[in-house]
């Protein structure tokens, strides 16, 4: 990715003349409070220590402000704001812009970007831009460039985003950005979060308990549920509420993470990171060594079996919502959802060892879920009590 980013990019113009610029459950409930409280388990289940304490309060997050801002920008989109003028680029430069865009998403996210050509084309072209922004952010901290990676570095990459936020981009890519968030009402904060995910990777690679994982979780992935929503919008026929449908997005982010952490423990620990809670695993007479001498054993693997039923609850929350999008956005936020799925059930396939091996899912098994998720996103918008409230 190094040959499409370069944090000191040269500027671009815009057309209005003025100033010239050119990524890793515990169950959890949430309370009307802004706590959240933890699910029961079945009896028999191991109990985690931090059951029975209270996780991450959204309302520390500000996620329902987000929500608002974002609702009420789409109430009055449309209208005149003289203090937030759209810039003009030319259109052959906006089509080489998101042509790019595309062609990073076709590359390194071949189901999904399957799933997107479904969408209306100016949801395609506003989810790839947010695409190729979200990697290019993840790759400040794990790319090649990564070895250079100083805390000036991400503060010089959020002023970037508040530029391409006030119509003033610093390339193209940037300038594929800046005309969505013109195009659509996205709010800038879900964007800072994500390089604040970033900020907590260059400053720890341990946490002690779930909670921490769950605010990393929220920072680096939850976020993109929030960044879509706008985009995917929400069915017409859909009768829960807005809060209902942003909860789920971002659950499906969550167990996205949660998934991705589950799948790369072995690449971690070789780069010295181990993104598995702390308390947890002292629970099963596990420790970091554990994890670095690489040997799966069956306190490994009733580890494994639960923090695999964590991230598959967040995809049942994640399922409840994914209904209520457009029709013309399901199918790739389907296909996200039972394709990341399939790669718990290649972890229990490996019988639990993702400290040797990495849970692949092949291509033809990668296709066999497509038509599913076509189905399922053909359906009618259930009506739901979604009982999980930010």
């Amino acid at each position: 990715m190094s040959s499409t980013f370069s944090i000191a990019g040269r500027p671009i113009g815009v057309g209005n003349g003025k100033r010239e610029f050119c990524k890793k459950a515990l169950v959890i409930r949430a309370t009307r409070s802004g706590g959240v409280t933890m699910a029961p388990r079945e009896k028999n289940s191991v109990i985690f220590p931090g059951l029975s304490k209270h996780g991450i309060p959204h309302t520390d997050l500000h996620v329902r402000d987000i929500v608002e801002r974002q609702s009420q920008q789409a109430s009055l989109f449309g209208k005149e704001d003289a203090c937030r003028r759209k810039p003009e680029f030319h259109p052959l430069f906006l089509e080489e812009a998101y042509e790019r865009c595309r062609k990073i998403c076709a590359e390194y996210a071949k189901t999904f970007y399957l799933g997107t050509l479904l969408m209306t084309k100016e949801r395609q072209k506003a989810i790839w831009a947010i695409y190729v922004w979200c990697r290019r952010t993840d790759e400040l901290v794990d790319g090649h460039n990564a070895v250079c990676m100083n805390s000036s570095v991400l503060d010089r990459w959020e002023e970037r985003l508040q530029d391409i936020f006030d119509g003033r981009p610093y390339d193209m890519l940037d300038a594929a950005l800046t005309d969505t968030v013109f195009n659509f009402p996205l709010d800038i904060k879900p964007f800072r979060d994500m390089i604040e995910g970033m900020r907590m990777d260059t400053r720890t690679c341990r946490y002690e308990n779930f909670q921490e994982l769950y605010l990393y979780c929220y920072y680096v992935a939850g976020t993109v549920g929030l960044m879509s929503v706008p985009i995917m919008g929400i069915a017409p026929e859909s009768v829960v509420s807005t809060q209902s449908v942003y909860n789920a997005a971002l659950y499906l982010g969550v167990g996205n993470q949660l998934t991705n952490i589950l799948r790369d423990v072995g690449e971690d620990a070789s780069r010295g990171r181990v993104y598995l809670p702390q308390d947890e695993l002292a629970q099963f007479g596990l420790c970091d060594e554990d994890v670095f001498s690489r040997k799966v054993n069956d306190r490994w693997r009733d580890f494994m079996k639960e923090q695999i039923t964590r991230a598959r609850f967040y995809f049942k929350l994640a399922e409840e919502g994914a209904s209520q999008l457009n029709k013309a956005s399901r199918w790739p936020v389907w296909s996200s959802l039972l394709l990341y799925r399939e790669i718990l059930d290649a972890i229990e396939e490996n019988d639990y060892d993702n400290l040797t091996k990495r849970a692949y899912v092949g291509m033809t098994r990668k296709f066999m879920m497509l038509p599913l998720a076509y189905s399922k996103a053909k359906s009618t918008p259930p009506s739901f009590s979604f009982p999980y409230r930010i």
